[in-house]
């Protein structure tokens, strides 16, 4: 697959990523955070072991060890993000999350040694100004849920580094799904950490409709089918790119809420976006363009 299609994927998954900011907005009028969080990802793994359980037969002991990494990683940093947003506001948790842009190029360069291309470099500042400017985030009052969700983006910046490492040239279906299914199994059980953690072990749900619709979709298209689409792709781009685009869910988030919600845009939220998308097209338009002018002059140096 070629990088660019993969790219657009990872923009689908973003999307979709987006898209659960308004579901789980909703659901958690009906349930408490914790209780969300379990069901989510016990919805997620029976889902995956009903239809995609038999793929662990024959499966080998580097895909289960990779799997299980990946698993808790994912469920670590997704516990982080969820235990720092209960003591800080949504707009410096969106912001401090999306600061994951700016911790992938030292992970990655610390794991695997690779430099980071120029443009890269100079997407990720201009797309973190972007994010500055577009969440606005008061830190006036710095507390203990920013400290815990800036731990977060550190781990996310270890799962997409290892995401790309561990998928790195195995293109099998079967492979994709194990990793997938395996990801779950191993993060499913930190997700009922979250029930001593925030409520004590206190069951807290009332069953509606509008709940099981945004359990249905944050369960099934961001946790199933968002990670089957980022594990089987991401190994075609590369982590820095990854979390570039990664950093546009507050950008998805917020036109989602506005065409459901009818919320309106201020003026430093429209800057901060167009900032932010610049920083993204930087990284991916400007290495194509200047390249082209290398072959171009390459070519005309030959003939």
């Amino acid at each position: 697959m070629k990088s660019w299609k993969a790219e657009l994927l990872l923009v689908v998954v973003t999307m979709i990523w987006g898209a659960t900011f308004l579901f789980t907005q909703i659901g958690l009028e009906y349930s408490s955070p914790s209780m969300y969080v379990l069901l989510r990802f016990g919805i997620a793994l029976l889902i995956l072991l009903i239809f995609f359980g038999r793929h662990l037969k024959g499966i080998d002991k580097k895909t289960v060890k990779q799997g299980i990494i990946l698993g808790l990683i994912y469920g670590i940093g997704f516990l982080l993000q969820t235990f720092g947003l209960k003591y800080t506001t949504i707009p410096k948790s969106s912001f401090i999350t999306g600061l994951v842009v700016c911790t992938v190029p030292f992970v990655y360069w610390f794991i695997e040694r690779r430099p980071i291309k120029l443009w890269q470099k100079i997407g990720v500042i201009v797309a973190s100004i972007g994010l500055l400017i577009f969440t606005k985030p008061d830190f006036n009052n710095i507390n203990i849920g920013d400290a815990i969700t800036l731990l977060s983006t550190v781990v996310w910046g270890y799962f997409l580094t290892y995401m790309d490492i561990f998928t790195r040239g195995h293109d099998s279906l079967k492979r994709t799904t194990q990793m997938v299914v395996l990801q779950y199994i191993a993060a499913a059980p930190l997700a009922g950490l979250t029930l001593f953690i925030f409520d004590s072990g206190n069951i807290s749900i009332q069953w509606s409709n509008a709940l099981l619709i945004s359990l249905g979709f944050n369960a099934i298209m961001a946790s199933v089918i968002a990670t089957f689409i980022h594990t089987g792709v991401q190994k075609y781009s590369t982590p820095v790119k990854a979390a570039l685009i990664f950093s546009l869910e507050p950008i998805f988030a917020t036109t989602i809420a506005i065409i459901f919600q009818h919320i309106v845009l201020k003026n430093y939220e429209i800057i901060g976006g167009i900032i932010l998308i610049s920083g993204v097209l930087i990284s991916e338009i400007f290495p194509f363009i200047f390249n082209k002018k290398k072959i171009s002059r390459s070519n005309e140096l030959n003939s």
